[in-house]
């Protein structure tokens, strides 16, 4: 009788379904001496959970606090800068030589820019070639329509 309550409670137990007071009875039976030859692997288990149980930590652990960063103080200096890069930043003004420096470089990029649009003209003519070429594959499907229905 006791032995097929204890497996009912086994099953009960694998399915998650026992309460707290069953496995205190699981619990006391295995830790018993005797146990069924069949139920023998649970008993290990069982204590082993009886055993944890009273286990404690007792190591202390090192605290350590991080050096937090103060962001107002962050932000405000950000500010500062700031204001100090625009301040230098106007008193810098446009020289003529810079003016001169900057129309010839827009002029050499102007030559430049003409000399591959000139390029690019004298090939377009491969752009024609590639046309033909894709009407031509047309005609050949034409030529053959057995293979255009597998297709």
């Amino acid at each position: 009788m006791v032995l097929n309550k204890i497996e009912q409670l086994l099953e009960k137990y694998e399915n998650g379904e026992t309460t707290l007071k069953e496995e205190a009875q699981l619990k006391d039976y295995f830790s018993n001496a005797t146990v069924a030859p069949h139920l023998e692997h649970y008993k290990a288990m069982f204590t082993y959970f009886s055993v944890n149980q009273h286990e404690t930590f007792n190591k202390q652990l090192p605290l350590k606090t991080k050096n937090r960063i103060n962001y107002k103080w962050l932000s405000v200096a950000a500010v500062i800068a700031l204001m100090v890069g625009f301040y230098f930043n106007q008193s810098q003004t446009i020289t003529e030589q810079d003016k001169l420096d900057y129309a010839q470089a827009k002029s050499y990029l102007q030559l430049v820019s003409k000399t591959l649009n000139k390029g690019t003209n004298q090939v377009n003519y491969l752009n024609v070639i590639n046309k033909a070429g894709t009407q031509v594959d047309y005609l050949k499907e034409i030529n053959n329509p057995i293979q255009r229905i597998y297709k």
